[in-house]
């Protein structure tokens, strides 16, 4: 079938293959998904390198991570070259029209992962994003309120904080920055945020790496912040059997939700009703000055990197404490 969206015509292959068994969700329902919330989806995606989660044959199926911009890309969408912590390269769309979730959707992409830097410079993200991790014992009541916690501490550093659900246990806040400073500033300022988290909420929230050391707690992952490293956009489908879908949220509703309430099915309406509740997000972008002269004050130190990258300096041993040497 062929659906018209922003102008252009966009092909969709075997619409009725089903991709949701549990409720019977077909491709087609997704592409009719994506056509409701397009413009939030958008705006989430625009002008961002973007890795597409891909599954070919349904959330029961493999699925595999599409970094490199497919062969057979429309001439219209646009891409850009970014860097991996390896020093290798590869050149990843970057959506700038409504028809390319759809194209996205054809290929059997469920979830759109964009970094948090525009194709004008790849460099300096405009965005932190924190991910509130809910760890075994935990759920997203417990994200909830470190959110609520986090919400007033970025405002002490005048940064503004919108959440949305991860589609899963967790929360996701976005703050908007100034494009000024490299991802490893970005990380450390995440790591400065979750550090003063961890002293005001009493042991709710860590920042430890090594899950034995986690415990019940809210894990700030501040590895979301490391170069490739992305989180699922705002209104993307995850692969869960009631196609639950990461959803902006306000802040006054939060306590009020559950993640199960936003679906394929829920939220078109929702999103008719209130549009894009992040919509101007990025209106007033604000300064890590002294979000970083925390982390300075701290003097605590990096924590450990993911394990696909480099040494980089100043990190500790990247080390499981309970096989570290004595």
């Amino acid at each position: 079938m062929e659906l018209e969206v922003g102008g252009r015509t966009v092909l969709l292959t075997n619409p009725d293959k089903v991709y949701y068994p549990e409720p019977g969700y077909t491709k087609r329902d997704i592409a009719e998904y994506y056509l409701a919330v397009a413009p939030g989806v958008l705006r989430g995606l625009r002008d961002r390198p973007t890795t597409l989660q891909r599954f070919p044959d349904g959330v029961e199926g493999e699925f595999f991570y599409q970094k490199r911009a497919p062969k057979g890309l429309p001439e219209w969408l646009p891409t850009a070259r970014i860097a991996f912590p390896s020093g290798r390269s590869a050149d990843e769309i970057c959506p700038t029209e409504e028809a390319a979730v759809l194209w996205a959707a054809n290929l059997g992409c469920l979830t759109f992962h964009p970094w948090p830097v525009r194709r004008a410079d790849t460099e300096h993200p405009d965005e932190l994003r924190i991910d509130l991790d809910p760890q075994p014992g935990t759920d997203f009541t417990d994200a909830v309120r470190a959110a609520l916690q986090l919400r007033p501490l970025l405002e002490e550093f005048g940064l503004t904080g919108w959440p949305k659900t991860s589609g899963g246990r967790g929360l996701h806040v976005y703050v908007p920055i100034e494009p000024r400073w490299t991802f490893t500033d970005c990380r450390h300022a995440v790591i400065a945020l979750g550090r003063e988290l961890e002293h005001r909420t009493g042991g709710e929230v860590t920042t430890k790496w090594w899950k034995e050391e986690r415990g019940e707690r809210i894990f700030v992952d501040y590895n979301q912040m490391a170069r490739d490293r992305t989180i699922a956009s705002p209104y993307s489908l995850r692969p869960r059997p009631q196609a639950t879908a990461s959803t902006p949220l306000r802040w006054e509703e939060i306590e009020q939700v559950s993640p199960a309430d936003f679906t394929l099915r829920t939220l078109p309406e929702r999103f008719a009703e209130l549009g894009d509740l992040h919509a101007g997000m990025a209106e007033r972008p604000a300064s890590l000055e002294r979000v970083l002269e925390l982390y300075a004050h701290q003097d605590a130190g990096d924590l450990p990197y993911p394990p696909d990258h480099p040494k980089m300096p100043g990190e500790p041993p990247r080390v499981q404490p309970s096989r570290a040497k004595k």
